[in-house]
């Protein structure tokens, strides 16, 4: 593809700033907070007309056999494709429409879509609305130019990536909507700066330990057992005799931030007894449960990790139960594949300065597209920085949407065969 073509399609990405602008802060104002899954619906009214109007055709995909689905919080998914002229390979945008709950300390309406010295703030405005409005657009500039694409383009708006994906990516996958032979290429426009490929992310470990007390009169706790003293125990062996080797243990992958390139720990949440906002009874807790989040790296041996939490809790000798709710394995796309180099030479011809590659300390969608949909060819980018993602305040720079979009753009065009 000649370079004033090339120059006729970034151009139209600088045109189309004020629609691509006016789209994410309509899809800003809708607030889909997840848990539990607030207004999906809502945000389907709103963003499939987008859809329609720049000539995709569109599907509501609900997740209605998902436990989390329900008549008040139904989970809807939106698959919009827009088919390319010549057969030529199908390229798919996804993002999730979900955001984590604004929490306190903000200055700014969460849902509010307010511009403010060239940002745009607003919960999941970084992660990952602004995402969406990127891919949208980019595939809109090559339009406006007119290219007509060989190979189809599909943009995603998908559930429940905060919760692990199952009703949104996972559910389309099972489902046959997303697979090798329909999607050749793959970028989730999680945010991860707008000069870096994101090729994957470590593992994850998410359990619960469930540790068994004796009920008795509050008044008499010798009588009974207290699984908070239990769990306390346990604890404190989890401190002396695993988390010290956890700083020892340091991927190769190019982790951001440096300090997630080691394994990490966290209790996610502690419950036990009675619910602290209701009126108290005198009871002993016979039932403590402790969510247990363990990242791990590709260097790490999952069965290990299972065993040495297994052999500790053995040591304690309390009764006890524990509950896997998510597994997902390390992942990570080779930077010499098709929409990684693509990606990283439309990084370079845009920003003017040479790719960075970088891997998610958290998991995201890509685990889905690779496991259960195959398809490889699977990377992130997108506008946003992940420093700012589920802080007060969150933005993102209206700079860095119309570059991340150009960057998409020339990488679709470069998938398709039409720039080198």
């Amino acid at each position: 593809m000649p370079d004033d073509l090339a120059g006729r399609v970034l151009a139209q990405v600088s045109a189309l700033s004020a629609e691509m602008i006016e789209f994410l802060q309509a899809i800003t104002r809708v607030p889909t907070v997840n848990p539990p899954g607030e207004h999906y619906a809502d945000f389907a009214e709103v963003c499939a007309p987008y859809y329609s109007r720049l000539g995709y055709q569109v599907e509501r995909i609900v997740a209605e056999d998902h436990p989390d689905h329900s008549p008040r919080y139904p989970r809807v998914n939106l698959l919009a494709r827009r088919e390319g002229s010549a057969g030529g390979p199908c390229v798919h945008f996804n993002g999730h429409l979900d955001v984590v709950p604004a929490g306190e300390g903000w200055m700014r309406n969460p849902f509010g879509g307010e511009i403010a010295d060239g940002k745009l703030y607003g919960r999941g405005t970084a992660d990952m609305k602004a995402g969406l409005a990127a891919s949208l657009y980019a595939i809109e500039a090559i339009h406006r130019a007119g290219i007509a694409l060989p190979g189809a383009v599909e943009q995603s708006a998908t559930v429940d990536e905060e919760s692990g994906g199952f009703a949104g990516v996972a559910h389309l996958a099972e489902r046959g909507y997303l697979n090798a032979s329909r999607q050749q290429h793959v970028v989730i426009t999680e945010p991860h700066g707008v000069d870096r490929v994101c090729s994957g992310h470590r593992g994850v470990y998410w359990f619960d330990v469930v540790m068994h007390g004796h009920i008795a009169h509050g008044s008499m706790p010798f009588a009974g057992v207290n699984a908070i003293d239990r769990m306390n125990i346990f604890l404190n062996a989890v401190n002396q005799k695993i988390r010290p080797k956890l700083d020892a243990l340091v991927t190769k992958l190019p982790v951001h931030p440096e300090a997630a390139r080691r394994a990490t720990l966290n209790i996610n949440s502690i419950a036990a007894g009675q619910p602290i906002d209701q009126r108290q009874t005198p009871c002993v807790p016979d039932r403590c449960t402790a969510v247990f989040d363990r990242r791990f790296l590709p260097e790490e041996s999952l069965a290990e990790i299972q065993r040495e939490f297994a052999d500790l809790l053995r040591e304690t000798g309390f009764p006890h139960e524990v509950k896997e709710r998510m597994i997902v394995m390390p992942t990570f796309t080779p930077i010499d594949s098709p929409v990684s180099s693509a990606t990283a030479a439309s990084i370079a011809a845009v920003c003017g300065r040479p790719a960075g590659y970088t891997a998610s300390p958290g998991t995201y969608d890509q685990k889905h597209f690779v496991r259960i949909a195959k398809v490889n060819d699977c990377i992130s980018y997108g506008p946003g920085i992940i420093d700012v993602a589920h802080q007060p305040d969150e933005y993102v720079s209206l700079d860095d949407l119309e570059t991340s979009a150009k960057v998409m753009a020339l990488t679709t065009l470069r998938l398709m065969g039409l720039h080198k």
